[in-house]
């Protein structure tokens, strides 16, 4: 369903519905620890855009170590950023043993760190691996056709057999951004929810 489509049924129907996208772990590197696990002046490979401007899955992967275990082929998302982040699930944190937080990304200060691994080097994350918070993206057009502010916290609706609400989802509105509602790999198991199914704002 076209934004502009979604954006006529909330003016007729005054129900607003947005795609969902399940977030499979991930990391976003910093061109100092890019360089580190793959090479000076390496370049991600990229293999598939993604929905948010600019964003793309590369090729390429590493593994995540903490004391307890240890998870391969976590996909590189590009481009580089300015500081390393790695982004999983509660289930992942319990795999390797790392304490679980929940922030918005690039809320990276007092999160637990981790070991990166390549076939070429390894880094020791002082900090930077979290749970993303629930979040909506959405370009500043969007936010104003659907009635949403930058930083407001809504609840997403999904219908059917296992029905549920979700809180807590934060609005993260800007010209970098394009409408889509994030949530993890567990919950959205959970609520058998899959990429683009559509979820209702219901607050």
């Amino acid at each position: 369903m076209k934004v502009s489509v979604l954006g006529a049924v909330y003016k007729q129907t005054g129900r607003r519905f947005v795609p969902a996208a399940v977030s499979n772990r991930h990391v976003h590197l910093s061109r100092r620890d890019l360089d580190t696990l793959f090479g000076t002046d390496y370049e991600l490979v990229p293999m598939k855009a993604l929905v948010q401007p600019g964003q793309f899955a590369s090729s390429d992967t590493v593994s995540l170590a903490g004391p307890k275990g240890r998870i391969d082929g976590i996909r590189v998302l590009g481009p580089v950023r300015g500081n390393t982040q790695v982004e999983i699930s509660l289930t992942d944190s319990f795999t390797v043993g790392i304490e679980p937080v929940i922030r918005m990304s690039g809320d990276l200060e007092g999160s637990p760190g981790a070991r990166l691994i390549t076939k070429r080097g390894s880094i020791e994350l002082k900090y930077g691996v979290l749970i993303a918070a629930r979040h909506l993206h959405v370009s500043v057009e969007q936010a104003k056709m659907l009635d949403l502010k930058n930083g407001q916290s809504v609840s997403l609706k999904k219908a059917g057999e296992r029905e549920i609400t979700f809180g807590n989802f934060i609005v993260r509105s800007g010209p970098a951004h394009e409408l889509e509602a994030h949530i993890d790999r567990d919950e959205a198991n959970a609520a058998m929810i899959c990429d683009g199914e559509y979820l209702e704002i219901i607050a």
